[in-house]
């Protein structure tokens, strides 16, 4: 846990294509078509698989073991807007070797999409310190 702090933060931004609408409904088997007003909902497991990224690349970072996560999904996403999602840490438990984290994903209008919170174990990760992506 050496080099965390609370307040740090790191984020993503990505933009969910026609392509990969494609690949995920083979994937999940999905045959699902959830237009709205002409354009396609993005599904929930997409958003949080941006958090999973962060959590396991950059913020606490490889190593990291899921113990619980919490979402609240507050408006529709889409595939083809550019979506950015953010953790930070909100406690530390060092003793537990255990991290708490707020997490947000804000569409291009700055829009909330969803907010939540994760709780890591980090005990495994290895000795660096996070960097804002």
């Amino acid at each position: 846990m050496k080099g965390m702090s609370v307040g740090m933060s790191a984020f993503c931004a990505r933009v969910y294509t026609e392509d990969d609408r494609k690949r995920y409904r083979l994937l999940a088997q999905d045959d699902s078509n959830d237009l709205d007003e002409g354009r396609y909902r993005l599904p929930e497991p997409l958003i949080a698989s941006m958090f999973s990224f962060i959590l396991g690349t950059d913020l606490p970072g490889f190593g990291t073991n899921y113990l619980k996560q919490k979402m609240h999904f507050i408006r529709p996403a889409y595939f083809g807007e550019q979506l950015t999602a953010t953790v930070t840490i909100s406690q530390l438990r060092p003793e537990k070797n255990l991290v708490n984290l707020q997490t947000t994903c804000r569409n291009a209008s700055g829009e909330l999409v969803c907010s939540g919170e994760a709780l890591v174990l980090a005990k495994d990760v290895r000795d660096r310190t996070p960097v804002e992506v």
